[in-house]
Formats: C-alpha cells, sequence, structure tokens
C-alpha cells in the first residue's frame, strides 16, 4: 500500500522551523510535497525588489531541504486553483496544507480552492504562520477591529502566544517531476541594478537568525533612543526577513522576551522594539478589513485632496535629487539596497506628499517596487499614517522639516555623506542645507523647493479639503 501524502504549499513562509503547515505535515507521518507556485494574476504584483529577494529566497529553501531532507523545493508556474487540484489527482494527494495569507485576493483563491479540493475529497488545512494572532482574534471589547495603536498594543501584549514548532526531523519528502527551475520564474531584473542589494543582503533562514541574535546581543541596546538614527547601526533590519517568512514573528517575539528576562537585553528597549513588531500586526489588521489599502484613503475625506500632479518632481524624489541632503540619501540609499532606515522613510515621504503635495499613492508604489521588504499592510499603512489619511495617522499638519530631522537625526551628516558623495566635503554645519556654504557644491542640486513656502501650500490645501468636507 503506498504511503499517503501531504502537499505543503509554501507562499509567505520560506523557512522549515516555526512553520505550522510543515509541522502538521510532519505530524501526520506521510510523504510530504513541498510545493511553490508563481502566481501572475492573482493579487498586486510583486515590486522588482520583492522579486529579487524572493528568488534568492526560494533559492536558500530548496537548497536547505535538500541537505536536511535529501530532496529540495517543487516549483511550477501558473494559478494554484488550477494546477493544485491537478497535482492532488496525478499523485493520489491526500492532504493539503498552507499558511494563510490575508490580501483580498488570496482569500478569496484560498477559500475557492479548499472548497474544490475537499469536493475531490482531499482534506485541507490552514494555519497561521504569518502572525502573532489573527486578525479577528484582537478586537475591541465591543468586538470590533482596532483603529488606534495604543489600545490595540496593550491587547495583544496581553494574548498569550503559541510555542515555537522546531524544524522537523526525519521528513520523507517527494518531488514533482518535471519541477521548474527557479531562474526560469523571471524574479531576477534584466538589468544590472541588483549590484548594491547583492553587496548589501545575504538571503535565507540561517541568515535571518544570524541577524536577529546579532541585534539582540547589541543592536538593542539602546534601542528606544537610538532607532530614529540613520547615521548608527540601531535598527534590527529584519523586515526584508519577515516579509519572505524567512523568520516567523512568533520566533522574533519570543527570543526578544527571552532575552529581557534573562538579563542579556534591556527591558525598556525590548518592549519597544516589540511594539514595532505590533504595528505590523495592527497594519494587517487594517489590509484584512481594508482591501484597497495601498489606494483608497481610510479617511474618506482624503478622497479629494487638492494633489497636484507633475512627473518631474515625481523623477526627481525618485532619483534622491531634491537638494535636500537628508531626502535624497535616504533615496539613493533605497535605490542602492533595497531598503531605507525608518525615519528617513518618515521624512522623505512626508515630503513627497507635504512638500510636493504629490499624491500619497505614488511614494507607496514606488516603494512597493524598491523596497526588499515590500509589504502589502505596513507600506500602504505607513504611507497613510504619514499622509495623515490613516488609521491613528500623525495629523496633515505635522510636517517634517528635512534641514531641522537631518540635523537631529543625523547631526555629523555621516548617513549624508555615505550616500551623497557630492557632499563629502561640505561641513557639518553646513551639510544639511549646503545651499548656504560660501562655496556650494556645483554638482548637487540647489532645493526643489523653499520648504516654508511648501508648507504654507500643504496647509492651505489641507484647509480647502476641510471646508470642503467639515
Amino acid at each position: 500500500m503506498n504511503t499517503p501524502t501531504t502537499l505543503v504549499w509554501f507562499r509567505q513562509d520560506l523557512r522549515l522551523s516555526d512553520n505550522p503547515a510543515l509541522s502538521a505535515a510532519a505530524q501526520l507521518g506521510h510523504k510530504v510535497l513541498p510545493f511553490y507556485i508563481h502566481e501572475e494574476g492573482v493579487g498586486r504584483p510583486r515590486g522588482a525588489a520583492s522579486s529579487w529577494w524572493l528568488h534568492h529566497s526560494l533559492s536558500s529553501l530548496s537548497k536547505d531541504l535538500s541537505e536536511t531532507y535529501g530532496t529540495g523545493l517543487s516549483i511550477a508556474k501558473g494559478k494554484a486553483a488550477d494546477l493544485i487540484p491537478q497535482i492532488c489527482q496525478q499523485l493520489g494527494i491526500t492532504h493539503v496544507f498552507w499558511n494563510r495569507q490575508y490580501d483580498e485576493a488570496g482569500i478569496r483563491r484560498d477559500t475557492d480552492l479548499k472548497s474544490r479540493l475537499k469536493d475531490q475529497g482531499i482534506s485541507v488545512e490552514s494555519f497561521n504562520g504569518s502572525l502573532l494572532h489573527e486578525p479577528w482574534e484582537v478586537l475591541t471589547q465591543t468586538g470590533q477591529p482596532f483603529k488606534v495603536f495604543t489600545p490595540f498594543w496593550n491587547t495583544l501584549r496581553s494574548k498569550s502566544l503559541r510555542p515555537l514548532l522546531p524544524r522537523p526531523k526525519n521528513l520523507r519528502l517527494k518531488t514533482l517531476d518535471p519541477s521548474m527551475p527557479i531562474d526560469h520564474l523571471g524574479l531576477l531584473p534584466t538589468i544590472p541594478w541588483d549590484t548594491g542589494m547583492r553587496d548589501t543582503w545575504k538571503i535565507g533562514e540561517t541568515t535571518a537568525h544570524k541577524a536577529l541574535n546579532h541585534f539582540l546581543e547589541s543592536g538593542i541596546h539602546g534601542y528606544k533612543e537610538s532607532r530614529n538614527r540613520p547615521d548608527l547601526d540601531c535598527t534590527s533590519r529584519l523586515s526584508p526577513f519577515l516579509h519572505v517568512g524567512e523568520l516567523s514573528p512568533v520566533q522574533v517575539w519570543h527570543q526578544a522576551a527571552r532575552a529581557a528576562e534573562h538579563g542579556e537585553a534591556p527591558v525598556t528597549d525590548v518592549n519597544h522594539f516589540l511594539s514595532e513588531l505590533a504595528w505590523r500586526e495592527f497594519s494587517y489588521g487594517l489590509l484584512f478589513t481594508h482591501p484597497d489599502l495601498h489606494w483608497v484613503p481610510l479617511r474618506p475625506e482624503f478622497e479629494n485632496f487638492p494633489t497636484r500632479d507633475s512627473a518631474p518632481d515625481l523623477v526627481r524624489w525618485q532619483q534622491g535629487q531634491t537638494g535636500y541632503p537628508i531626502v535624497d540619501a535616504g533615496m539613493r540609499q533605497l535605490w542602492t539596497t533595497g531598503w531605507m532606515h525608518n525615519r528617513v522613510r518618515m521624512i522623505v515621504a512626508s515630503f513627497l506628499i507635504k512638500d510636493l503635495l504629490l499624491p500619497w499613492q505614488q511614494g507607496e508604489a514606488w516603494f512597493w517596487d524598491t523596497l526588499v521588504d515590500a509589504d502589502p499592510a505596513n507600506n500602504a499603512a505607513s504611507w497613510q499614517w504619514v499622509a495623515g489619511c490613516g488609521a491613528d495617522a500623525a495629523p496633515y499638519f505635522r510636517i517634517f522639516n528635512p534641514i531641522l530631522q537631518g540635523e537631529k537625526f543625523d547631526p555629523k551628516g555621516d548617513y549624508v555623506r555615505t550616500w551623497i558623495p557630492e557632499l563629502k566635503n561640505v561641513p557639518t554645519t553646513h551639510i544639511h542645507k549646503p545651499w548656504t556654504h560660501p562655496h556650494p557644491p556645483k554638482n548637487y542640486p540647489l532645493p526643489m523647493i523653499d520648504h516654508k513656502v511648501a508648507r504654507t501650500r500643504a496647509l492651505d490645501a489641507y484647509k480647502q479639503m476641510r471646508d470642503a468636507f467639515p
């Protein structure tokens, strides 16, 4: 009699440890078909930087599977709704397991597929492998989703967390024949754009755990105060690993909490770090209840905000040629490495939305394409936060002054000089306003707009919107 086979469908969970779907399959004692499908036409297409990371993450996972269990990841390209039922029928698969996704298109696809497989007599189960708790588990006392972060955070931290799941032992794997080579998925750029990313990142589950360990051993000390300093190495940089699921948030939470409990990391810094992890959860709750989060403002009056349309201004912002050093340094860091410091993300977003008066959706779309951690919930929710149109958002009139922000958070100009070599010889007293130097650099642009003028224009636009929609 043939041993039954369970298909484990990998998605945003490219790891072997603390993987609920894989652990459940291992407990059955069946053979396991580890399977990844590159889908097109379902949901929002991945951006270029995120696709680049995915390519290398899939390669790492397949290698890890092969070295641990003797067989790599099986890969196909197409629609899961068609491929999985066909493969189940061809191979006599009895069970299909996956970890849940929370975007509207993904939920609809999974619901339909689950129904179709059950009609074929196949057992189907889905699990939470991407969040600390399901969006429908963290609610107000009246059973509604939270719209303010602080009470959400207080509720979240009061809930017990599931235990960690170990990497399965002695899995017997099955392979799909033929399986598509990862190189055939078309995830890598067609131009040599990724050199800086290759120099910046190492990818995979093992690297993710090394990054977490390094942060908890050194970077987290002073995190609460230093995390806003882009000139210092004081952030975790775990977001890309969480994005593709090389780390689970449960792993991060347990390990950080344990470090605080054992006196290996300051409690205040750990709590602040965990609150940042909770913002990710908060954002997923918003995505779950507002599927168009990347396009439609949560506050409906902002749909009629009087923005400008200027392709040249957008390009100058994208290329880091605004004339404001802290803004340009951030945009150049993004283009080179696929990542940007979080404080600088807020500064560049404020500049686009309020100084240039361009739609926040244009900035969100650029980040979606160029960030290796382009998360569907975090990215959109963060842009709405800066724009003042999201949940628990910053008030619109909080307009970052790019000069003062630079002087406060990059006091010596080290961050700016790293990413703008044109300014390497500008004294610190002028580094964030180089046009005021007696001999300003000739190869760096003047500010494309006066911040004071831009601030007044932005507040006038906000008043115009409020007058129309009191």
